[in-house]
């Protein structure tokens, strides 16, 4: 059974991590390759505008493959370079890979996000959560650190403080003290998640494809670019936006008063 299961809805692609019996925990082996390769495919679909990230079962992803660990299986093995090679080629490529997707993702938790769990959710540029949703960076409880890119993004999601407590307390959170942090931008029942999810993402894919891509470069690349550098960005993606089909038609919407219809061209 593969990791990641891909299901088409118009222009929205509902991608569910699929291992329910074990909370959908990740391994540091293939996982990354599996994840790297969906996200390409999904990305180069011309039909497919914003994709939802969520777990099947009861928990978007407990982290880790503890038990791996213990054993000191595969990936979790050998010297501490093999380890870090490791690491190198399979959860971060996964994390990268959900990282730099190129449409917008919307990770729907419909249950507990642990470690990398955690980390994972916050590759979205979004996330709703279910009212049974936790959150937790609980590394430090297995003697591990934040390797996974959450010591740099959830500082810059929740601020430096709060990221600073969840990880050096270990403290799981529920859905809607993740709420108030930020961490998640609404909180809805468990039943309603998916159905919410996909009103968000079909509103996210009836914009103009080009521009929808484009604007989520600039929204990444401005957390680490500095202002000048996002405005010489800002000018080459707009002088091509101007040229589009998608913006005439934009613009004559409005005119027209009517709801446009993005091609994508």
């Amino acid at each position: 059974m593969s990791l990641l299961q891909i299901e088409k809805h118009g222009a929205v692609a509902l991608l569910t991590l699929n291992r329910p019996d074990s909370m959908n925990a990740l391994s540091n082996g293939p996982d990354g390759a599996e994840i790297a390769a969906a996200c390409e495919e999904v990305a180069a679909d011309p039909d497919i505008r914003c994709a939802i990230l969520t777990g099947a079962g009861k928990a978007f992803s407990a982290g880790g493959n503890i038990k791996a660990m213990r054993e000191r299986d595969g990936a979790f093995g050998g010297s501490p370079d093999q380890i870090r090679r490791s690491y190198a080629g399979g959860i971060h490529r996964l994390v990268k890979a959900l990282y730099h997707f190129e449409l917008p993702l919307i990770a729907a938790v419909n249950g507990p996000a642990i470690g990398l769990g955690c980390d994972v959710a916050c590759m979205a540029d979004l996330r709703i959560a279910s009212d049974r949703a936790k959150f937790g960076v609980t590394f430090l409880k297995l003697g591990l650190i934040p390797g996974d890119g959450g010591a740099w993004l959830l500082p810059r999601i929740i601020g430096h403080a709060r990221a600073a407590e969840l990880l050096f307390t270990g403290d799981v959170i529920d859905a809607e003290t993740a709420l108030d942090w930020g961490l998640v931008s609404r909180v809805v029942p468990g039943d309603e998640l998916i159905d919410e999810a996909m009103a968000l993402a079909e509103k996210i894919a009836g914009q103009p494809p080009q521009s929808l891509r484009l604007a989520k470069q600039l929204m990444r690349r401005g957390a680490t670019t500095d202002f000048d550098t996002v405005m010489e960005l800002s000018a080459a993606s707009q002088a091509l936006m101007h040229v589009t089909e998608d913006h005439l038609e934009g613009i004559d919407a409005i005119l027209e008063k009517r709801t446009p219809v993005f091609k994508g061209k």
